[in-house]
């Protein structure tokens, strides 16, 4: 595995350990300025409309796993497959476990560091 490599799945670990403690603001620092995700059901969104979703989620429990099934580096782009599994529990309420594929795309950007540039999430 090479340090490109390392470094994404350095950024999915750190994704999902800022979720879990509810660190919005460490999730968006990992994402691109211009992301766009795609989710089923809704028309694409940004990063200002992922925010305001995170910031729904307060209170929430969430833990999730990754299960990256592929990767794959081209000089400043990057795309990986996961599987992911999400169990999220509101205050006071059930546990609700979602699982599914991601497409992720990641882009270098001037500073160094990968960060996330498109998403398709099947995760339901």
């Amino acid at each position: 595995m090479n340090n490109d490599e390392q470094a994404i799945r350095e950024l999915v670990s750190n994704w999902l350990d800022a979720t879990k403690r509810g660190d919005v603001d460490t999730v968006l620092g990992l994402m691109a300025d211009d992301v766009v995700f795609m989710v089923p059901g809704q028309e694409p969104f940004g990063k200002e409309a992922f925010a305001a979703g995170g910031e729904s989620l307060k209170g929430m429990s969430i833990d999730g796993t990754s299960e990256i099934q592929e990767i794959k580096v081209l000089g400043d782009w990057a795309w990986i497959r996961q599987r992911l599994h999400v169990a999220m529990t509101p205050p006071g309420g059930e546990q609700k476990l979602l699982s599914g594929y991601t497409l992720s795309i990641f882009r270098r950007e001037a500073d160094g560091k990968w960060r996330l540039a498109r998403d398709a999430n099947l995760v339901m």
